[in-house]
């Protein structure tokens, strides 16, 4: 299937590693023009290189921490500049500490919204003034911990549910412009972040996780990177306000 995004300009933030860089790399394969970035200069090398040589489209990288509202607005002026349009936005954010509610203090909660839910805003309201009305996507990356915190995620769950109000606040003004906002809410995937969770056992320890999932086994990058390019494909011009959760039937709620 042709998903109609050779030539198009995607954005997507926290790319160096794990699902961004997975979902950048996937949409460089559907010749997609891509502007990532990320905090640490090696990766963003490296993420760059392998980007570039998945499709045939220009590939920018600009070192930014998606706390830094100033720094992300200046990337994302940086983009549309460079590329003249933007059709393509993906905003991510990084981890919460892991453990019960009771335990944390307020300044770990406000970090938590910090990290987590501020980035989403930040970039969002940077690119909406550059996105192409008629054809613009908006997806955020979120963890399954908004329909169903597991066993000392519930900070996650905190930090993150405030994404999904924001997407679904945006959905009626952006419908109009032809802009989608959707949210994707990954479960377990094969990510260096989830390697460096678990450490030295982190074969054996994923070993076990897959046995409780559905489909008995972890999720891969490039399962996720195919559902993001899906979403931010021509196809999908009347799918909004969705939270579509990417984690192997993990989550039990209807």
């Amino acid at each position: 299937m042709d998903l109609g995004l050779n030539g198009r300009v995607a954005l997507v933030a926290a790319a160096s590693s794990g699902l961004g860089l997975a979902v950048a790399r996937t949409l460089a394969a559907e010749g997609a023009h891509v502007s990532i970035c990320a905090r640490e200069p090696v990766r963003l090398a490296r993420a760059h290189a392998e980007i570039d040589a998945a499709g045939p489209g220009r590939v920018l990288s600009t070192g930014v921490d998606v706390r830094d509202e100033a720094a992300v607005a200046k990337w994302v002026r940086r983009t549309a500049d460079e590329f003249g349009s933007l059709h393509i936005v993906v905003s991510s954010s990084g981890g919460v500490p892991h453990g019960s509610l009771e335990e944390f203090d307020v300044p770990v909660y406000r970090r938590a919204l910090e990290d987590n839910t501020i980035p989403h805003v930040s970039v969002v309201l940077a690119a909406l003034p550059h996105l192409d009305a008629g054809w613009g996507r908006v997806l955020m990356l979120t963890s399954e911990a908004v329909r169903q915190p597991l066993p000392l995620t519930g900070l996650s769950a905190v930090a993150r549910l405030g994404v999904l109000g924001f997407a679904k606040g945006l959905v009626p003004s952006l419908g109009p412009r032809g802009i989608t906002v959707n949210v994707l809410a990954q479960g377990f995937h094969r990510t260096p972040a989830l390697d460096h969770q678990f450490g030295d056992e982190a074969d054996a320890a994923l070993a076990r996780v897959a046995e409780g999932l559905p489909m008995r086994r972890i999720g891969r990058p490039g399962d996720f990177g195919a559902i993001a390019a899906f979403l931010a494909s021509e196809h999908t011009s009347f799918i909004t306000g969705v939270v579509l959760l990417v984690d192997g039937g993990n989550t039990r709620g209807l």
